[in-house]
């Protein structure tokens, strides 16, 4: 029978998944909710102290600041040593470009954490029903310009973070990240979203958590430039150097 690349690519992806079968479910599980519960920590404060609390958008941005930074450290601990945590696709790929995961895998990956994403926009809207009044709403807040660049230099640092405590085999993983995102969400004009799939997510709440639809696909193009600058220069500071006998 001839043979074509695409049906051999088929036949490899099929392979991979087989091979990692039991292990894939429960990555995929814990990919999907981290991603999730990520996502609620991300919109649920900003619906709280803005619409509930009435608070200003201020006091809403800190609130989101330190429930990110809280709920995602606790979330790398406990899906940690299922799935690594990545809940973030240009994590997922800069791993992929590391081979630390198969391409199979990483795909699945995505897939699951888009699907969570999108899953804790809902769970949201649904705690806060009385105040939104839809389970899902395309966003129409602008996120534009100055923000742009923002999300380069956001997603910048996150991945650099996470492949030098990677590489460091750091026992304080969770913790760093949980700061760092903390932190830069009230230190970036875009308040760091940083990652697709909470991007694409937020395309999915008309609130003041949300972002167009035609922002956010820029904001994903800018986090992807973003995480492939932060592993050129990972490559760069461990680039084996040549020596000359």
């Amino acid at each position: 029978m001839k043979k074509y690349p695409l049906y051999d690519i088929i036949l490899k992806l099929e392979g991979d998944i087989r091979m990692s079968n039991g292990i894939t479910k429960s990555a995929l599980c814990a990919e999907f909710l981290g991603s999730m519960f990520l996502v609620m920590s991300a919109i649920s404060p900003i619906l709280l102290f803005a619409y509930v609390f009435e608070t200003s958008m201020g006091v809403a941005l800190f609130a989101n600041a330190i429930s990110v930074a809280f709920v995602l450290c606790a979330l790398i601990e406990i899906f940690g040593p299922i799935s690594s945590a990545h809940f973030n696709p240009v994590v997922t790929m800069v791993m992929l470009l590391e081979k630390k995961i198969r391409p199979a895998r990483a795909a699945l990956f995505i897939l699951f954490q888009i699907a969570g994403g999108i899953a804790g926009t809902l769970a949201s809207h649904l705690m806060f029903f009385e105040q939104i009044g839809s389970l899902m709403s395309i966003a129409q807040k602008t996120r534009e310009g100055y923000m742009f660049p923002s999300e380069i230099f956001a997603t910048f640092i996150l991945v650099l973070a996470i492949l030098l405590l990677v590489k460091a085999q750091s026992g304080k993983s969770s913790i760093i990240i949980g700061l760092l995102v903390g932190g830069q969400i009230i230190a970036t004009s875009s308040m760091m979203f940083a990652n697709p799939q909470v991007t694409i997510a937020r395309m999915f709440t008309d609130s003041s958590a949300g972002i167009r639809p035609i922002d956010g696909l820029i904001f994903i193009a800018m986090q992807i430039i973003g995480a492939l600058l932060a592993y050129a220069v990972y490559r760069f500071i461990f680039a084996k150097v040549k020596t000359h006998h």
